[in-house]
Parts: structure tokens; C-alpha cells; sequence
């Protein structure tokens, strides 16, 4: 296996080289597929910068580490960062470092992921979520191809190729103010958008088969198939979390069934279009319905509803959960209190 340095949670440090055998593939025959790949081969032999976008799942980062191992830059580092992942105030240090006694708690020098990424790859994902005044930064980071430590007064020359992604239409984030215009520019030189999985649906039973056979092996199986049946409503549905969250079915069905085929029965309801049973009629009186004989509670009723949302935005989200706040729609702290509200 590869070495693998995790410097923080949502900031990875790969050996591309070593994980180039391993590298998941960008499975699919689409018009669109062919298309990224066709872009990738083109963009990998350049500098230039990379605008990627598409909805949450559809493996933005996956087109990025493939562009960095097949440029020229693949014997040096990759590294990730998750804009959205920071709070706001401590982006600015984990991108560009700081000296001793910057503010409080620092205590030693630190690099940061730009000077630590010299000569290689930096991603930037979730770049629509950067705060305002750490755009203006960034900017003077592609203008000038040097960086500044917080706290510090010397420009440092830094070689990296920038990557980028969101999940956000950056265009109407500008009209919204919440996005520099410039910074737009320069970080759309090559623009490549990932069409969602409902869109291209004949890649479905293709990487299908792949996410089968890459769990298959990871438990020891033998080979998994997918009945008919099932592989249709694999098909007819609608994937909102994309990829990721085909392959977090797919790796919860071979955990839960021991069977070599997968059958319609198998699926979560969400899958089968199953709905919740009917709501049972409740004892009436002179008065209309009376709550306090027979019928639902309604709190607990909603209580499980928003438990179940949870569960599956953070499942989607590998347990992140300022990425499942933003799939909910609902701030961060808004989700924290109601999963301790939930006793989640």
C-alpha cells in the first residue's frame, strides 16, 4: 500500500506514483465521459489552471488526481484541501503557513499547503465556500506565483499547478457578491463540468460492474451480480449524491447480503419507490379527531423523518459535516443542534 500522510482531516498529502496502479478509473462510455478524458489527456500536458464543477459526487477530485499522474508533475506532491472544511479563519494559515507568534498558539513556523506542494498539484476543492477576503489572496497567489506566511513580510516563490472545484454556479455567486470576478478568470482557463449520473445513465450498469467487482474483492467475495430487474432500477434511479452515493449502496449491499445475486428485494426503498404506509385514522368524536386516543405522534413522526435525512447526507458526505449541512441546505450549527437534539 502507499504511503498516505493525512496532515489534517480534510487536507491529504498523496504519493501519486505509488498510487498511480491504484488509481480508481473514471469509468463510463457517455458522450460526456469521453469528452473529460479526451480534456484530460489535452490539459494534463500543460500548467494551465483547472476549473472543475459539477454536483456533489460525481468525482471532481478523481478527474484532478488523474490530470496530476499523467503531467509531468506526477513524481511530485499532490495535495487536497477542502475550502469548505476550514473555518474561514484558519484557511488563510493552512493554505499559506504562518511564522512563530503569528497569533495566538503559534508557536513554531508552519509551511503551508501551497509552499509544501511546490513543483506538484494543489486542489482546491469546494472553492465557491472561500471567503471573500482570502480570494483577494488567492488572486496575488496566481498573479505573482509567490506566497506570503501569516505574519510574515517575505514573498515566497511557489511552483504549483492549481486545480480547483465546486459543486456552485460560481457565475451566479458573483452576481451575488460572494465571489471576485477576477479570481473567476483566472481560475477558468480550462473549465471541465462533470454531468450528474441522471444524465448519462448508459455509464450506469458499467460502473456498475466496477463498484461490484472493487467491494467484491476489498471483502473477499466471489463475483456479485445484479438481477435484471435490479440492474433497471439502478437505472430509472435518479442518484441525487452521484457516484458516491451508488457506491455507498452498492458496498451496503454486499455487506448485508451473502447471496452471488442482488435482487430488487435487496435494494433500500428509496430504490424500489417504496413509500411510508398510509396514515392510520385515528378515533374520532362529536368533536373531529381526537389526539390523545389513538393516532400518531406527529413530533416523533418528524423527529424520525429529519433523523433518516441526517443519516443519509452524512453517509453521503463521509461523515463531514459541514458537506452534509450544505446537501440539507441548512447551516452547520443548525445541523449539530439537531443532532443533538436527535441524541445523534
Amino acid at each position: 500500500m502507499p504511503k498516505l500522510t493525512f496532515r489534517h482531516p480534510v487536507c491529504h498529502i498523496y504519493d501519486m506514483t505509488a498510487l498511480a496502479p491504484i488509481l480508481p478509473k473514471i469509468v463510463g462510455t457517455s458522450r460526456a465521459i469521453r469528452h473529460i478524458h479526451e480534456t484530460i489527456i489535452k490539459v494534463a500536458k500543460s500548467d494551465s489552471t483547472v476549473l472543475i464543477t459539477g454536483e456533489s459526487g460525481t468525482g471532481k477530485e478523481l478527474v484532478a488526481k488523474t490530470i496530476h499522474i499523467k503531467s509531468a508533475r506526477a513524481n511530485k506532491r499532490y495535495v487536497a484541501v477542502n475550502c469548505a472544511a476550514f473555518p474561514h479563519e484558519l484557511l488563510e494559515a493552512e493554505l499559506f503557513g504562518h511564522e512563530k507568534g503569528a497569533f495566538t498558539g503559534a508557536v513554531v513556523r508552519r509551511t503551508g499547503r501551497f509552499e509544501f506542494a511546490d513543483g506538484g498539484t494543489i486542489f482546491l476543492d469546494e472553492i465557491g465556500d472561500m471567503p471573500l477576503t482570502l480570494q483577494s489572496k488567492l488572486l496575488r497567489v496566481l498573479q505573482e506565483r509567490a506566497i506570503e506566511r501569516l505574519g510574515g513580510n517575505d514573498m515566497i516563490p511557489v511552483n504549483v499547478r492549481v486545480i480547483s472545484a465546486t459543486n456552485k454556479n460560481l457565475e451566479d455567486s458573483i452576481k451575488q457578491g460572494k465571489f471576485r470576478e477576477d479570481l473567476y478568470h483566472r481560475l477558468d482557463v480550462i473549465p471541465i463540468e462533470i454531468s450528474p449520473l441522471r444524465e448519462r445513465k448508459e455509464d450506469i450498469p458499467l460502473l456498475c460492474r466496477f463498484l461490484l467487482d472493487k467491494h467484491a474483492e476489498r471483502f473477499g467475495r466471489n463475483e456479485v451480480k445484479l438481477r435484471e430487474d435490479a440492474m433497471n432500477l439502478f437505472i430509472s434511479y435518479a442518484w441525487p449524491g452521484n457516484v458516491r452515493e451508488m457506491e455507498n449502496v452498492i458496498e451496503r449491499l454486499l455487506v448485508l447480503n451473502e447471496n452471488d445475486f442482488i435482487t430488487p428485494q435487496d435494494l433500500p426503498d428509496k430504490m424500489t419507490g417504496q413509500k411510508m404506509p398510509a396514515l392510520p385514522d385515528g378515533p374520532e368524536t362529536d368533536e373531529g379527531f381526537n389526539p390523545f386516543v389513538g393516532g400518531i405522534d406527529l413530533n416523533s413522526a418528524i423527529d424520525e423523518y429529519e433523523r433518516r435525512h441526517i443519516n443519509h447526507a452524512l453517509e453521503l458526505h463521509k461523515g463531514v459535516k459541514a458537506q452534509a449541512a450544505k446537501y440539507l441546505n441548512i447551516n452547520r450549527t443548525t445541523l449539530i443542534e439537531k443532532m443533538k437534539r436527535l441524541g445523534m
